[in-house]
């Protein structure tokens, strides 16, 4: 059917990442997130996963002939202006994921590199972390790590105070991408909830108060989501990362009100903005 003359164009946003049937995190969070940050959102399912506000349970990994086949359904009809990768779970999903991004180009890519759980367990083998490094890192517009992720980046032990987190500025600036986005709220002593932009040489913090509560299933799945929609959208990068900040910051602000589930509840995402 050929388009309509004076359709709307809206901004097209893709998400590669796991599903998680709870509803908090992972695909799902992604889709909220960036529906409600005024996107469409599409996806890739890499992986299924049992799981709740109380862990994970069960993992299923997608067979990577049907992630080949998501990859060109999309990209073959969708005119795709950003993407967000998140749990690839392999070395062979992430090379299946990385030569579908050089070969269809998309103009913004936000990987999130999910490799740590919150307790500290490695989601991602060695040879994993080295693949993600050398085959999707170079692709990206910015990185997503949050404290326990750089540092596994790094190979380093995962900071605990600010002046530790400051001394992997310097090798997280020799990694090959463009921009890095570190998500500070690992910091769980500190009353302030700090997240920085290292671009080149230049290093920018979004600073804003902790908001106290248990309500944070799904918050790094949720922020590269809406960063990957402003920039699709067209926002320069700190710009985006501002709004996307502000965003997650009033989804963890209007969850910390609502009980889903017995454990550590979600976001909510579609908070009246």
């Amino acid at each position: 059917m050929p388009h309509q003359k004076n359709q709307q164009q809206k901004p097209i946003i893709l998400t590669i990442a796991g599903s998680d049937c709870s509803g908090g995190a992972g695909i799902q969070a992604d889709i909220k997130a960036i529906s409600a940050t005024g996107g469409y959102a599409c996806s890739v399912i890499t992986a299924l996963t049992a799981q709740n506000t109380q862990g994970v349970t069960a993992v299923h990994a997608t067979p990577q002939a049907m992630i080949q086949a998501q990859l060109d359904a999309i990209f073959g009809d969708l005119a795709v202006t950003a993407v967000k990768v998140g749990m690839l779970g392999d070395s062979e999903t992430i090379g299946t994921v990385a030569a579908a991004l050089r070969k269809y180009r998309p103009a913004h890519l936000v990987v999130d590199p999910v490799m740590v759980t919150a307790n500290g367990d490695m989601l991602l083998a060695e040879d994993a972390v080295n693949c993600l490094r050398e085959e999707l890192l170079p692709l990206a517009d910015v990185i997503t790590p949050n404290l326990p992720e750089a540092a596994a980046l790094l190979g380093e032990a995962i900071p605990a105070h600010l002046a530790e987190v400051e001394a992997l500025f310097a090798g997280l600036q020799q990694l090959d991408c463009k921009a890095i986005l570190i998500k500070g709220g690992f910091l769980q002593q500190e009353a302030r909830s700090p997240d920085w932009l290292l671009s080149g040489q230049q290093v920018r913090c979004f600073d804003t108060p902790r908001i106290m509560t248990n309500n944070t299933h799904g918050t790094g799945c949720t922020l590269s989501a809406a960063l990957a929609s402003f920039l699709g959208q067209g926002y320069p990068l700190d710009e985006a990362v501002e709004r996307a900040k502000h965003y997650i910051d009033q989804a963890i602000l209007a969850g910390s009100k609502v009980r889903i589930g017995h454990g550590r509840g979600p976001v909510e995402h579609f908070f009246t903005r």
